[in-house]
């Protein structure tokens, strides 16, 4: 039974692997996904009928109906609430890390001593203290996705010395909690779960709207380490291998987020380090004339374009407008015309969401270009079709140095010929910076709900078609 559980252990590690091989490009996610939930799958079954397992009927109670409450939360979530499900799925497993934690040290293994009984303490210590954290920042990560909470940072005087102060107490409560025998450290455990539940809120909470991709993808590796941790405690090795995937490839992936976004790693990690209030909320002032247009104006600018760039963000999501965009694709494609998308790294609200509602409307992966293959090909573009992107496009990035976004490298497509905005209004984006795009001369801004404007582009352009070749029909011969 050891030597098959080892096996299964082994199969699923390597098919976690392959799952993230898979999910690191658009063409391989389908199979990257389907590794890993056989992977799951096999590490589920195996360790269930492990030789530990006894209780099955309350494993049976805990499993099946966490499975179809899973699978009916998954199928109904919209793909604009997808952070939201992703921040909240992170705090389950935070949750799990504290409670497996505490179980633990209640029912220590009277098998350990010495040594092995000491390091299998701070293991306690620090699962319990990373998953506190992992815990409340991502409730608080998910109040602020959801419009619940405010995007601005809290940014508290002295907020550095408060991180500090916590993290000396949390070692102080360490030393109590080691120095004493199980349950008699319950006490000071307890005290460090409050004290880290307080620093994973502040931390989350002095991150501003403009940086929120970037705290997703930290959260989803600290819930990798917190169950790694878990894994220690619990002695499991193939959690302990899982843990450390996630949190190791989601440590990454934040990094590669931040020099996307010109950002520190270790400043955003600990709560926007480096960020003045006066530096949060001035931006350029964005003033001047703005110059709406029509669907039909649209259309005529789109019949003399021949290359055309669009730029989705997270109003297109809102409006579930992505099939829309597909067929407008379609129709220019079929007239010739050239047509790529631009992608910001962090466009959207958590990493590759833009890319997940193209490939969703079946957008052909090889028209989708991150911003630095295609942020020189603006100057030669005859027209950019901005639908929903704000803070992405926000030329103050560049020209404002007091812009909460500044240093940011943004999609500078107002070097375009001519721009067109897609949006509800003049509102600014989720990082709350006005928008100076918008007073350029050769932006047009069509208001309303990005869906229903695509969609009439794209028919009105299909109209013209027909009547072009019901016109070229009708041309009667000319005998000689």
């Amino acid at each position: 039974m050891s030597n098959m559980l080892s096996v299964a252990y082994i199969a699923a590690s390597a098919l976690f692997i392959l799952s993230l091989g898979g999910l690191s490009d658009q063409e391989t996610a389908r199979k990257g996904n389907a590794y890993g939930i056989i992977g799951m799958l096999i590490a589920l079954v195996a360790t269930a009928f492990s030789a530990s397992g006894t209780r099955y009927d309350i494993l049976g109670t805990v499993v099946i109906p966490g499975a179809i409450i899973g699978a009916i939360v998954a199928s109904r979530v919209a793909m604009t609430s997808m952070p939201e499900l992703v921040a909240i799925l992170h705090s389950f497993v935070g949750a799990a890390a504290v409670l497996v934690g505490l179980a633990n040290y209640l029912q220590p293994d009277r098998s350990l001593i010495g040594v092995e009984a000491t390091i299998h303490q701070v293991e306690i210590f620090v699962g319990v203290f990373i998953g506190a954290i992992t815990f409340t920042g991502s409730v608080i990560a998910f109040g602020k996705l959801r419009g619940l909470i405010s995007s601005k940072p809290l940014l508290l005087p002295a907020r550095h010395l408060l991180n500090l102060s916590i993290l000396a107490l949390s070692v102080w409560m360490g030393f109590l909690f080691m120095g004493v025998e199980a349950p008699n450290g319950l006490q000071p455990l307890l005290i460090m779960t409050a004290i880290a539940s307080l620093l994973g809120i502040h931390l989350v909470m002095a991150i501003g709207g403009a940086d929120m991709p970037v705290v997703i993808s930290m959260l989803n590796s600290y819930s990798g380490w917190a169950a790694a941790a878990a894994g220690f405690m619990l002695s499991n090795d193939l959690l302990i291998i899982t843990g450390a995937l996630v949190g190791s490839s989601g440590a990454i992936l934040s990094y590669i987020m931040c020099r996307a976004m010109n950002r520190s790693f270790i400043s955003v990690i600990l709560g926007g380090f480096g960020t003045t209030a006066a530096a949060s909320q001035s931006n350029l002032s964005a003033t001047g004339a703005v110059t709406t247009t029509t669907v039909a104006d649209v259309v005529q600018v789109i019949n003399s374009a021949k290359r055309v760039i669009i730029v989705p963000g997270y109003g297109m999501a809102v409006a579930q407008a992505q099939h829309g965009v597909s067929a407008l694709m379609k129709h220019l494609r079929d007239r010739g015309v050239q047509v790529r998308f631009g992608i910001h790294p962090v466009a959207g609200r958590m990493p590759g969401h833009m890319n997940v509602l193209l490939a969703e409307a079946k957008v052909p992966y090889d028209l989708v270009l991150e911003l630095d293959e295609i942020n020189s090909d603006f100057a030669t573009t005859d027209l950019v079709l901005v639908i929903g992107a704000n803070d992405t496009v926000n030329p103050s990035a560049l020209e404002d140095p007091n812009s909460a976004i500044a240093g940011m490298p943004v999609l500078e497509v107002w070097n375009a010929k001519t721009v067109v905005v897609l949006k509800r209004s003049l509102a600014s984006g989720y990082a709350g910076v006005e928008n100076p795009l918008f007073y350029k001369q050769n932006t047009r801004l069509l208001f309303g709900d990005a869906k229903q404007n695509v969609d009439a582009i794209a028919a009105q352009l299909s109209q013209n078609r027909e009547v072009n070749q019901g016109s070229l029909q009708a041309v009667p011969e000319v005998v000689v």
